[in-house]
């Protein structure tokens, strides 16, 4: 597995491990998550997007 190095605030740091303790899980899996979830979304609205200026270009074709 590649590693990455980040920067961030060290109170952000601290919120990440008080969470993933709490969770019981390793800091680098918490991350790992959050960065999943981020990419889905992301793609979920960008075909939501796709599909809106479909309608509208079908729309303004007809």
């Amino acid at each position: 597995m590649a590693r990455v190095l980040i920067s961030m605030p060290e109170s952000f740091l601290g919120k990440i491990d008080e969470l993933a303790s709490w969770e019981s899980r390793s800091r680098s899996e918490l991350i790992r998550e959050a960065l999943r979830t981020y990419i889905t979304r992301n793609q979920i609205r960008n075909t939501g997007i796709a599909d809106k200026n479909a309608r509208i270009l079908e729309a303004l074709l007809d």
